[in-house]
């Protein structure tokens, strides 16, 4: 099994059980998805048989406790998606995608029946869950989401569209956000088949290609008033799914850094030019040690915010501020290493083009650079420069 960089002796911080569960996930990524996900990757097609592979790691649910899930601790699920990630940024956005933003909407925000009544299927991966909030004309203002919700009789009757659905497409459970009659917006649980649903894959993707995300249309679709999220009354309570998961997102970076840290070192090692390895030149050591600070730095606060988070003490603007910065830096660091790597480092065999390509997705998905840079600013000012809220948006 590949060691990773781990400069400060960052191991020392984790617990026995969480360095079990991250080289269990590890050699999942290395043994099941390194061999196979390139060609997955390139032709844009998304790896089925990788589902029941991860389902036996044991790690699906994360940190929810019961209901035949894991019930890992915030720094263990951190590492989880970090490794997901360095073997593929993909297989980390399915993952995040059911296992965050699906499994815990329904987790918190859902009713004992209604977690009973999906979440350990789900926790065995024999169901698939997607989350749908982002809509075409609503990305980073959510909050204004314009997807109907009407009671008829023992139904609720959805109408909208939804754009960048993660597992959209292959889903048997998706979570639709839509607004209610009295302007305020719930959850509702829509399950495969269910007539007057219509997800289309996206095509065109430079990124997470690998990963199916889908546009949404909803006409008529009926959902049995069972299905709504019972313990969801407003935008405040999705925004807790969301702020409670961006942190994982954090450590997803850091896995795509790490990755291509650990590439970049390699072919350094073993690239010949000038009679030398080019690591030993002055200009490529100088690359490779500014990121290895940098993901040093990044493991160290990913540690203390999840650190946070299993106290109960982590904010939204301290997500904020994780994501914000891991992810700017993971960009770079991917850069670098592509640099590195020459010619070698646009050629998919090599690795480092997928992760250079999917860091692109990283930097914008789950709120972007410049949101969440707002996100913390009006943390410490008090002040908020986020525009076009409406007062009236609940």
């Amino acid at each position: 099994m590949t060691d990773s960089p781990d400069f400060y002796a960052f191991e020392d911080l984790l617990e026995p059980e969480e360095i079990a569960i991250r080289n269990r996930v590890r050699a999942f990524g290395e043994n099941e998805v390194l061999p196979r996900i390139n060609d997955y990757w390139e032709r844009a097609e998304f790896p089925f048989e990788l589902v029941p592979k991860l389902a036996e790691t044991g790690v699906v649910g994360g940190i929810i406790e019961g209901y035949g899930c894991p019930g890992m601790s915030n720094v263990a699920a951190g590492l989880v998606a970090a490794e997901l990630a360095r073997a593929d940024g993909s297989i980390g956005t399915f993952n995040g995608v059911h296992s965050f933003l699906a499994m815990q909407s329904i987790f918190l925000l859902g009713d004992e029946e209604q977690r009973e009544r999906f979440l350990p299927a789900m926790a065995r991966l024999e169901k698939i869950g997607a989350f749908g909030l982002t809509e075409p004309q609503h990305g980073s203002d959510a909050v204004g989401l314009e997807t109907s919700a009407r009671r008829d009789g023992d139904s609720y009757v959805l109408n909208g569209q939804k754009k960048w659905i993660g597992n959209g497409s292959i889903a048997d459970f998706v979570i639709i956000w839509a607004r209610g009659e009295d302007g305020a917006v719930g959850g509702y649980i829509v399950e495969n088949g269910t007539p007057g649903y219509e997800a289309t894959v996206m095509t065109g993707k430079t990124a997470l290609r690998a990963v199916w995300q889908a546009e949404i249309t909803l006409t008529d679709v009926r959902v049995p008033v069972e299905n709504k999220l019972a313990n969801c009354h407003s935008f405040k309570d999705t925004s807790q799914v969301l702020d409670r998961t961006r942190y994982t997102v954090a450590w997803r970076a850091l896995g795509l850094a790490t990755a291509s840290y650990e590439l970049a070192l390699a072919h350094a090692l073993e690239r010949e030019q000038f009679g030398q390895p080019i690591g030993g030149f002055q200009l490529v050591q100088d690359k490779l040690a500014r990121m290895l600070a940098e993901i040093t730095s990044m493991q160290l606060m990913c540690w203390r915010l999840s650190k946070l988070a299993d106290a109960g003490r982590m904010t939204a603007a301290m997500a904020s501020l994780a994501k914000m910065n891991h992810a700017a830096k993971a960009r770079a660091i991917v850069a670098d290493a592509r640099d590195i790597l020459g010619g070698d480092g646009i050629l998919i065999d090599h690795h480092v083009a997928r992760h250079h390509a999917d860091m692109e997705a990283v930097f914008t998905f789950e709120g972007t650079d410049s949101v969440q840079a707002l996100i913390v600013g009006r943390a410490i000012t008090g002040l908020s420069a986020i525009s076009g809220r409406k007062p009236d948006k609940r």
